[in-house]
């Protein structure tokens, strides 16, 4: 139908979504945008980084005898790397609750920081739609 005929169907200016995002293992560790749910959270944040930082300080500790002093060198790298990965999961956590990933700052309040943020990042939901900072996670 060439022509503009009254009988076409109108063309539509809604766009549509493609539904909830599965980010990848190299946007879940190294972006700070987009969001997570909180298995994801659980998984790859705890769980993951917890035992890819034991493996890293095993490897750092097993050349202690080959590289002597210089292992603190070879460390901050190690160091790097895994603050990175932390800080990124939890701004996407954060971003999931609908807050800002600046909110990772309040785990720097003695006591009552730390418990907050396991509380609101590691058990209490994210929203269930779209918000400003992407759609929904996707199931994992």
């Amino acid at each position: 139908m060439s022509d503009n005929s009254p009988y076409e169907a109108p063309e539509s200016d809604i766009s549509v979504s493609a539904g909830p995002t599965v980010l990848s293992i190299k946007e879940i560790y190294l972006s700070f945008e987009g969001r997570i749910p909180r298995k994801v959270y659980w998984l790859y944040g705890v769980l993951g980084l917890f035992i890819g930082t034991m493996l890293a300080i095993g490897v750092v500790f097993g050349l202690a005898s080959v590289l002597g002093d210089w292992v603190g060198v070879l460390a901050i790298p190690v160091y790097i790397m895994v603050i990175w990965a932390s800080l990124a999961i939890q701004v996407k956590r954060w971003h999931d609750r609908n807050k800002s990933g600046w909110w990772v700052l309040i785990g720097l309040i003695p006591i009552v920081g730390p418990i907050w943020q396991l509380v609101e990042c590691g058990f209490l939901e994210g929203t269930p739609e779209s918000n400003q900072f992407g759609p929904v996670p996707g199931n994992y």
